[in-house]
């Protein structure tokens, strides 16, 4: 199947004006919360203004327990966004916000496994939604009107805005008290609306809105019969039982090379060849494995497909699941590999996000695996990938991802165990202020001799307090930022103590 332009209408379109009203107040809620302005608790209160705009504007009345069911689905999804104002959060309020809008709409399947399906057809139409309505809406006003018309109207209101500009300009000289309002009226603050980074916001947030106050899909369109029979000719050609057999073979024995490798020098370890150590064998193959696990579950899918050779033949199915079993081992290894190399070289937010990446493959494997011994639809295998990505990330955004590298690597820093890599200050510093509470842990763990990393330390807490400040804009606040508050409060004589280190080391 393919999809074209045509869109499909959920509904007829009776309260047009009132979505185009909620679009507007939106538009300018977003200007107050937003322009010039820091982020924080407004990231929330603004997704919540777009899910009561969506419940509010619709083209039936909702009851009561609907209503309540769909303001809890957009407060649980815009939730971490009242923790701090990160990506992960807003992809997940954005995504509370679209579900909302599909059930709005009733445009969500029956069978939830359909939902990936609709949540792509949604996406394939939603970043033209404002243009092709506007484009459509003119369009048919324009149809009603001639030249002849247009000009006559303007001709109509021509003579009297001449007229009302000569009228308030004599009233302005005869009457002091119109004179005064007039010259109050300050063209500056008028001209400053016409910002440009403004008036790009004001369209942003237009054509973000706009597309969950009017959902709409991409209308499926099948394929014709002679490109389908041409596709099904290829497919039997390259993906006949032979080859997938003969494909499956040759992967094991590769792959089952790769895992007597992992097995012998990285859970056994076993001693490498001379010149190479055990992190650097973990670190070459802990990103191109995952790769290759990915290529090869995507070569499982298409080997298992519905009808195919692989549904019928017991040999290729057993294969199947050997070769699954490796990739998931695989997945386990390239793991163990980032482990190994975290021990040796610290942590960061990129080796985290590695980490999460890997665990997901590995269950994406297993799913697949789940999916063949069920005997379920990809449909079944999509949803539920999406599912394990979803929840994955909406936990995620609840963590302070900074704060826990920054706590790892102090933990685990040559300073406070005696071994592993020197603490690097300077990436701490590139955390942020989420770092101060690991870095104060590192600065009262420091020996007294250790002058030098101390007066480092605490110059890049001080920094990194500076520039947390102590902001009172109510827009900025978000939990996270009112812990590490509170906690600075607690722990002022840090940033006492290192300014006065510096006088010290100043006068001396």
């Amino acid at each position: 199947m393919t999809l074209t332009d045509n869109a499909i209408e959920p509904n007829r379109i009776d309260r047009r004006n009132g979505r185009a009203a909620a679009g507007l107040a939106l538009v300018i809620l977003a200007d107050v919360l937003f322009f010039q302005q820091p982020l924080g608790v407004n990231a929330f209160a603004f997704t919540m203004a777009v899910a009561t705009g969506i419940l509010l504007s619709g083209p039936r009345r909702l009851e009561a327990s609907a209503v309540a069911g769909l303001s809890g689905l957009s407060f649980i999804a815009a939730a971490p966004l009242l923790e701090a104002p990160t990506l992960l959060g807003a992809v997940s309020a954005s995504c509370g916000l679209i579900l909302v809008a599909l059930i709005r709409s009733k445009l969500v399947p029956e069978r939830l496994t359909r939902l990936p399906s609709v949540l792509f057809r949604f996406a394939l139409a939603a970043p033209m939604r404002l243009v092709q309505d506007c484009r459509r809406h003119f369009g048919k006003r324009a149809s009603r009107h001639t030249t002849a018309t247009v000009m006559a109207g303007l001709i109509v209101w021509l003579i009297p805005a001449v007229f009302a500009l000569i009228f308030v300009s004599l009233f302005a000289l005869a009457n002091p008290l119109i004179e005064q309002a007039i010259s109050a009226i300050d063209l500056a603050a008028l001209l400053r609306f016409c910002n440009p980074w403004r008036i790009g916001l004001w369209l942003l947030v237009a054509a973000t809105v706009w597309p969950v106050l009017r959902p709409r899909l991409k209308r499926r369109k099948r394929s014709s019969a002679p490109a389908q029979a041409s596709s099904n000719a290829i497919e039997g050609l390259l993906l006949a039982e032979a080859t997938i057999l003969r494909s499956l073979l040759v992967f094991n024995a590769l792959f089952a090379v790769q895992t007597l490798l992992d097995l012998a020098y990285l859970w056994g370890r076993a001693e490498l060849p001379a010149g190479m150590t055990h992190a650097e064998y973990a670190h070459r193959g802990a990103y191109p494995l995952i790769i290759t696990a990915l290529l090869a579950g995507g070569f499982v899918l298409v080997a298992m497909r519905r009808d195919g050779p692989g549904e019928s033949n017991p040999l290729i199915r057993g294969l199947v699941h050997v070769w699954i079993g490796q990739n998931i081992l695989l997945c386990v290894s390239s793991i163990l590999r980032l482990e190994l190399y975290v021990e040796v070289y610290s942590l960061s937010q990129l080796r985290i996000a590695a980490g999460i990446w890997m665990g997901l493959v590995a269950v994406g494997l297993a799913l697949i695996l789940l999916r063949i011994l069920l005997r379920r639809s990809n449909a079944w295998l999509i949803a539920t990938n999406l599912t394990a990505l979803a929840s994955t990330l909406y936990v995620c955004a609840f963590v302070d991802i900074p704060a826990l590298v920054a706590r790892f690597n102090v933990e685990h820093s040559r300073e406070l165990t005696g071994t592993a890599m020197p603490l690097d200050i300077d990436y701490l510093l590139s955390l942020g202020p989420s770092a101060i509470p690991a870095l104060d842990t590192y600065i009262a763990a420091l020996p007294s001799d250790a002058i030098e990393s101390s007066l480092r330390a605490r110059s890049v807490r001080a920094r990194l307090a500076a520039d947390f400040g102590q902001a009172s804009n109510w827009r900025a606040w978000s939990y996270r930022r009112h812990r590490l508050r509170a906690y600075l409060s607690g722990h002022i004589n840090v940033a006492t103590r290192a300014q006065a280190d510096k006088n010290y080391r100043e006068q001396f």
